[in-house]
Order: C-alpha cells, then sequence, then structure tokens
C-alpha cells in the first residue's frame, strides 16, 4: 500500500498540531474577551467560525479548483485539499477533547468526530481520496451555521420568532438534501469507482449511516415542531374567535 514518505507526514503532523494550537488559542481569546458567557457559548463561536470556514474552502475545492467529487473519486490529494483537511482536523480534535472533557455530547456526535478523526488521518496518510474528504466536509459542516444559530437563539430568547422558525425549516431542509439526498448519491459513485482503496468506502458508508441516524432524531424533532406549531395556529384561532364573540356581546 503507497502512501505519504515519513518526511512529508512528519510535515503534516506538525501542521495539524499548529492548527490544533490555534484553534485552542481562538477558544481561550474567546473565552478572555466574552467574560460573561459560559464556555459552551464560546466554543459554539469555534465552532461557528470552523463551519463557515471549511464550507468556504471545501466549495471551492469542489466547484473551482476541482476535480468533481462525483465522478473523481480516489484521485491524489491537492495541496489545497491537504490544507482544508489539516485546518478540520486540528478543530475536530479541539471540539472532541472538548466535548469529552465537558460531557456535553451523546455517543452519537462522539462517533461522528472520531469518524471524521479517523477519515481525514486515512486520507492523509494515503495521500489520495481528498477529493471525497473535502466533498464529505462541505455535506456536513453546511448546515452547522444554522445549527449555532438555532442554540444562539435559544439563548438569546428569540428562538420562539419568526426567525427561530426560518432557521429550523432551512436547517431541515439543507439537512435532508446534502447529507441525504446528496451524500447517498456521493456513496454511489464512491462504491462504483475502482480508484478509492476499500477502507475509504468503508468510512464513506459509515460516515452516511450516521447521517441516517442524525436524520432519525432530526424526523422527530420536525414532527414535534409540526405539532407545536399547528397547536399554536389552533389556540391562536379560538383566542381570535372567542375575543370575536364578545366583542359581539358588548
Amino acid at each position: 500500500m503507497e502512501h505519504y514518505p515519513e518526511g512529508k507526514m512528519a510535515v503534516l503532523v506538525v501542521c495539524a498540531l499548529l492548527c490544533l494550537s490555534c484553534w485552542v488559542s481562538f477558544y481561550f481569546i474567546l473565552c478572555n474577551v466574552n467574560g460573561s458567557r459560559s464556555y459552551e457559548w464560546n466554543c459554539r463561536l469555534v465552532t461557528l467560525v470552523h463551519g463557515i470556514l471549511a464550507v468556504c474552502i471545501t466549495a471551492y475545492i469542489g466547484y473551482v479548483d476541482g476535480p468533481w467529487p462525483f465522478t473523481h473519486p480516489g484521485t491524489k490529494n491537492t495541496p489545497l485539499q491537504i490544507s482544508a483537511m489539516v485546518l478540520s482536523l486540528g478543530y475536530f480534535i479541539f471540539d472532541m477533547a472538548w466535548c469529552v472533557y465537558f460531557r456535553t455530547e451523546g455517543p452519537v456526535m462522539l462517533a461522528h468526530h472520531t469518524m471524521s478523526i479517523l477519515g481525514i488521518l486515512l486520507t492523509l496518510w494515503l495521500g489520495e481520496s481528498g477529493i471525497e474528504s473535502c466533498a464529505v466536509l462541505f455535506g456536513s459542516e453546511i448546515t452547522n451555521p444554522l445549527l449555532q444559530a438555532r442554540w444562539f437563539l435559544k439563548q438569546t430568547g428569540r428562538y420562539g420568532t419568526l426567525l427561530g422558525d426560518v432557521v429550523d425549516v432551512l436547517f431541515v431542509l439543507l439537512f435532508v438534501v446534502m447529507r441525504i439526498f446528496v451524500g447517498g448519491t456521493m456513496l454511489y459513485c464512491e462504491l462504483i469507482s475502482p480508484r478509492p482503496r476499500f477502507f475509504i468506502k468503508c468510512g464513506g458508508v459509515a460516515m452516511y449511516a450516521l447521517s441516517w441516524v442524525f436524520m432519525v432524531d432530526i424526523v422527530r424533532f420536525a414532527i414535534r415542531k409540526s405539532k407545536s406549531w399547528h397547536k399554536h395556529q389552533r389556540d391562536r384561532q379560538e383566542l381570535l374567535a372567542a375575543n370575536g364573540h364578545e366583542g359581539k356581546k358588548e
């Protein structure tokens, strides 16, 4: 099995550690600047910044720099792909450590972080399939800003507004389209192509299966949200009808 020479891997390790240091430093800077906010508030700001950066870089890789992930899986990693993966690797290690230390996430999210770290490490070690990893990063991180926006709206007491409803609807739609439909197409192209390694294909299947685990929770949330919205509308109509009836009596 071919993989990167030890010298190049050493450089990648140093770069990953440097990125990890940058994310940790950014977090502590935010904690000092936002001293009145919670640790989770500042961690989610780091998550938001990473999500925006990852989406912008991987979108440029997929749509401009190339190659197209649906037609060229298993190709050699480009310098830009490596940079994007190393950047995200540092973040995932930081966030994984933070979640374990503060015990804020369940086994599903920890499994997602673990598979993301292992997938990036394997891709970097093999020196190929970087375009698929970047495509997965794009698909998984594109809903991240909406997820963080939802949390910040809750913390500031504005989740029950129209903006909160818009964020929820956009999050559900984007998740279904990107993680299930586009992700399923990407996985199919990965599996039928002879180029990607067997382990990479297994990783793709595992990540897609995890997306369906998240999807079950999202469907439950959407059902609860729909019932809550219909109940709110019914109560509002009953209140209006009652007020109208009282007005006639007067």
